[in-house]
């Protein structure tokens, strides 16, 4: 066992931990903003993990850049995706209070 493939193994478990913690996060937290940034930020950061640590383990395999394509992929989709599932919560209103300033709202009320 040399010692790529203990940085290798490293990469995977951490990864996989982040992931895991993230799927906990989807099922324990209660509205839907807090949701949305346990799927985003750790589970892209668990995939980016996994896939370093695959890339290192394939060293010079053509799938390798198949491996770079899924994280740029993945990092370039997932603001996008929070961002309109936030963007949903708001006009549904599904978010159960836990914005403390709404820097949304048009103030009408505040105005008139």
């Amino acid at each position: 066992m040399t010692p790529l493939d203990v940085v290798s193994g490293a990469l995977v478990l951490s990864g996989s931990v982040l992931a895991l913690t993230a799927a906990i996060g989807v099922v324990r937290f209660g509205d839907t903003l807090s949701r949305m940034h346990s799927a985003t930020k750790p589970q892209v950061l668990g995939l980016l993990l996994v896939l370093a640590g695959a890339a290192i383990r394939l060293r010079g395999n053509y799938d390798v850049g198949m491996l770079v394509l899924t994280g740029a992929f993945t990092v370039i989709t997932a603001p996008v995706v929070a961002h309109r599932v936030g963007q949903l919560a708001y006009r549904e209103q599904n978010i159960r209070g836990s914005l403390t300033v709404d820097e949304m709202d048009s103030g009408d009320d505040e105005n008139g």
